[in-house]
């Protein structure tokens, strides 16, 4: 597995890869790995000639209360892990090297942007889409891939890509979870043991929303209230968003009639935890690619 960190040194690589016809599949991430990112990467070596796995902390998307100094990070460990799977080529930026003087072009989708996480983390998505436009514009893959975890985030960066026409296929992947349902996540480093034990009440949130609508409950504004009381049986976790959207399009809904996305986002100690559920069919629009 070869390193790089310069945005030149790699494409001038890739090019000279595509030009003998290789497909190149992107795994985006912000490192300190763990096995859903691995899962993006099987998937990626399944369905490419050619794995890059990008590892940056884009500070874009943290706000000025985040955790952007004390994010997880260890960079030797994740591409101890990247070589074991079989990645290509590891893309390992500086702030530097990504944003060499500040940055003034933005990439925004603010009528997804600004719904659910959004509303809590102004300007988070922005900086999403920015990052992630600039990665496909540094690698060109034909395919990228990201966890279905961060559902919003999906939604978001298809729709960038099908309103630019980005010839990027965007795959989106299953969550992976513990034994105990908790969605696997970076941040789960920074539960303690107490609250690692309390955070259960997230997946079984998810749970209880798909008895309830199994049940018959039609009313998305009576499962949102549900769900929050449930959520509220666990002293230590505080709901910031508990939503019943379309699962396509994350509008609001009257009724629970088509599919809808449960998005739950939970702080639990002072680490804020994402999780939702497709109730009926798969939601996530479309495959985000130029046709």
């Amino acid at each position: 597995m070869r390193v790089f960190s310069s945005i030149d040194e790699l494409r001038h690589t890739l090019d000279a890869l595509k030009r003998q016809g290789r497909t190149v599949g992107l795994v985006p991430t912000m490192g300190y790995l763990h096995a859903g990112h691995m899962e993006l990467v099987s998937r990626a070596r399944a369905e490419n000639d050619i794995v890059v796995v990008s590892i940056f902390v884009n500070p874009l998307q943290f706000g000025p209360a985040e955790d952007l100094s004390k994010y997880p990070r260890d960079l030797e460990r994740d591409a101890a892990m990247l070589r074991q799977a079989g990645v290509n080529f590891l893309f390992s930026p500086g702030v530097e090297d990504m944003y060499p003087r500040p940055m003034l072009a933005v990439v925004d989708v603010p009528d997804l942007g600004r719904e659910l996480e959004g509303a809590v983390r102004p300007g988070h998505f922005a900086g999403v889409a920015t990052v992630v436009c600039k990665l496909f514009n540094i690698v060109q893959p034909q395919t990228a891939y990201f966890g279905e975890k961060d559902y919003q985030q999906v939604v978001i960066i298809k729709r960038m890509v099908d309103d630019l026409a980005v010839p990027v296929r965007v795959i989106s992947v299953p969550t992976v979870r513990d034994s105990d349902g908790l969605a696997l996540s970076s941040r789960n480093v920074y539960l303690s043991e107490a609250e690692r034990h309390a955070a259960v009440i997230v997946p079984q949130t998810l749970d209880e929303a798909e008895r309830l609508v199994a049940g018959g409950l039609t009313d998305p504004v009576e499962l949102e209230a549900r769900l929050t009381a449930f959520l509220n049986r666990e002293p230590l976790a505080k709901p910031e968003v508990v939503a019943v959207r379309d699962a396509s399009t994350l509008q609001p809904v009257t009724s629970i009639a088509e599919p809808v996305v449960v998005a739950l986002f939970v702080r639990v100690g002072s680490t804020r935890l994402l999780d939702n559920r497709t109730i009926g069919r798969p939601g996530l629009p479309g495959k985000g690619v130029t046709r």
